[in-house]
């Protein structure tokens, strides 16, 4: 990917983000949780039955690039599970936690870019920023690390102002899923479940929109969220009619596949 020139002095990105230091015992921690998540994550989303579904002024592709992607926290396990090998550019958290998912999540074929909304932002911007600019497709777990839970953060309207790029929102609803008692009410999917994935129409943000407009198209990014959630799990267990038919795995891929991407 080539490189970018370095973000004005007066953007909300600046410097890259250090990486942080583990003890012996921390690595091997999360060598091993890594490769675990990384498995099961493999194993239960090969079960899945996953059907597509878009807004109205939704892309023409099924990942376009460059793009900025924006889901809710709860969705990671799904999402990573349908756009894996993708090389999809995630922003996560420059926390151990937040290492656990950054590591999962490259063995799936995703690249991670490590900072968030409370620690790196500024570093962790200007690496999604370098991704977008380089053509590449970006997402952002849009309420995390920490919530509030269903409160979309600004940096995805940030990135869309200062590269251009179009801002999209989706939701994976799963028909059954173990719901964790974390604060983002995460869902792990059953083996075999329904998953409806809804996309949003597209939303740009133009280069010289003042704070004001700014704010207007963070509130469409939200209203964007909350509409393929709200669609997705409504109809999900109408997954495998004529109206949400069941993709095939093999050919969703290739319709998703980056063009470095292997041959499945």
């Amino acid at each position: 990917m080539r490189p970018v020139d370095p973000a004005p002095s007066n953007s909300n990105v600046g410097a890259p983000v250090r990486r942080l230091r583990f003890s012996l015992r921390q690595r091997f921690a999360l060598g091993v949780v890594s490769f675990v998540g990384y498995f099961v994550i493999r194993a239960l989303g090969a079960t899945l039955r996953f059907a597509w579904s878009e807004e109205e002024g939704a892309t023409p592709e099924r990942i376009a690039r460059p793009a900025i992607y924006s889901f809710w926290h709860q969705c990671i396990f799904p999402a990573a599970a349908l756009f894996r090998r993708q090389g999809i550019a995630v922003m996560t958290s420059l926390s151990f936690d937040g290492e656990f998912i950054a590591q999962i999540i490259e063995r799936l074929g995703f690249r991670a870019v490590r900072g968030s909304s409370s620690r790196g932002a500024v570093g962790a911007l200007l690496g999604m920023r370098r991704e977008v600019e380089g053509g590449e497709a970006v997402a952002f777990t849009i309420d995390g690390p920490r919530g509030p839970r269903y409160v979309a953060k600004p940096g995805p309207v940030l990135l869309a102002k200062a590269t251009g790029a179009p801002v999209a929102a989706f939701h994976i609803a799963l028909e059954k899923a173990w719901v964790l008692k974390s604060w983002d009410a995460t869902r792990i999917p059953k083996p075999f479940s329904r998953a409806l994935l809804r996309v949003s129409r597209v939303v740009h943000v133009p280069a010289d929109a003042d704070e004001s407009a700014t704010k207007v198209h963070h509130a469409e990014l939200q209203c964007a969220l909350e509409r393929v959630r709200d669609f997705a799990e409504a109809h999900v267990g109408e997954v495998g009619t004529t109206e949400f038919p069941v993709l095939e795995s093999a050919r969703l891929q290739r319709e998703m596949r980056h063009p470095e991407t292997p041959g499945l």
